[in-house]
């Protein structure tokens, strides 16, 4: 049971930092310091997207855009660094004793 909540705290890890490379690669889009007709750019960008996009949904359904910016991201990141919280200080102190 604890390597199983260490993936798990893992992959949640891992999501994170996709999720703050989407945002940057959005601002570096934005800003036309990417282009996205490199294929490298685009792969990236089409690979971080399809990861990130399916969870950030259906937040965006019930959370509106505040004046153009999507705090959606940023709302997801609270939700995982509160499912770790309750991992790491809730379910994996009774887990590692056994």
């Amino acid at each position: 049971m604890q390597a199983l909540l260490d993936v798990i705290l893992i992959v949640l890890e891992l999501f994170t930092w996709a999720i703050v490379a989407v945002a940057v690669l959005s601002w570096l889009v934005s800003f036309d310091i990417l282009n996205l007709h490199n294929s490298a750019v685009r792969s990236i960008w089409n690979g971080l997207n399809a990861l990130v996009e399916p969870p950030l949904r259906p937040i965006r359904r019930f959370v509106p855009m505040l004046g153009g910016l999507d705090i959606s991201p940023l709302i997801l990141l609270l939700i995982i660094y509160f499912i770790e919280r309750v991992i790491k200080y809730n379910i994996y102190p009774y887990v590692v004793g056994y």
